[in-house]
């Protein structure tokens, strides 16, 4: 099920585009606090964002923007400040579309679809990983924390996408070793050790610690 994020002030308006989403099988949340958008965000993990420009504080384009910064993930702005100078200002800042307002819900549920779609037909659906404020960014195996992008090299980034998706679970290091290893490179225990001993260090100088926890004698886990 596709769950799609509603920033929208207008409760009716808000609660009017849910109810209806959800009738076509689609899963929503309507944004609790403006000031939060990106948290909001990156809590629900959604496929889809319906976002308005006009909201308390900071502007439609603003959260855009934050939200750009970690993720590829269709935005459609919905607005009445529909003139062209607005929707191109929209396409911009990293929008996938522009609707109207006042809009026709049919209309609303034809491009949601078509976006929905375009993107994830042949991709898999989700493309962060968070916990406890790291984010892993699949699309481009990177670490996002408190607004730096850690590089990880391919056997960094697949031990955290195998113990971010497995939260609270601990994984073998047989389990990881096969896991990391493929036909260009033989993974052994020295080479898993010297991994981990790196990935901490990049944890550890962007301020992250005790991430990843060690169970002696059985591997390694991220607590829930």
């Amino acid at each position: 099920m596709y769950k799609i994020l509603i920033v929208e002030d207008d409760p009716l308006i808000g609660q009017i585009v849910a109810d209806h989403l959800k009738k076509w099988g689609y899963e929503t949340r309507l944004a609790e606090d403006y000031n939060q958008v990106l948290n909001e965000f990156l809590d629900y993990m959604p496929q889809l964002v319906l976002l308005d420009i006009v909201l308390p504080l900071y502007n439609g384009y603003h959260w855009c923007t934050e939200i750009r910064k970690i993720s590829k993930v269709p935005i459609v702005f919905i607005s009445s400040s529909s003139d062209n100078m607005n929707i191109v200002m929209a396409m911009n800042m990293g929008g996938d579309d522009f609707i109207a307002k006042p809009f026709d819900l049919s209309v609303l549920l034809a491009k949601v679809q078509a976006i929905i779609r375009r993107t994830y037909a042949f991709q898999e659906n989700r493309e962060l990983i968070e916990h406890a404020g790291v984010i892993l960014n699949l699309s481009e195996t990177v670490l996002l924390i408190n607004d730096q992008k850690i590089e990880l090299t391919k056997n960094e980034f697949r031990i955290m996408k195998i113990l971010m998706e497995n939260i609270g679970k601990t994984i073998s290091r047989d389990e990881i070793m096969t896991y990391l290893w493929d036909d260009n490179a033989f993974v052994d225990d020295n080479t898993l050790t010297v991994n981990m001993t790196r990935l901490r260090k990049k944890l550890s100088e962007a301020g992250v610690e005790k991430f990843i926890l060690t169970r002696k004698g059985i591997g390694y886990l991220v607590e829930a």
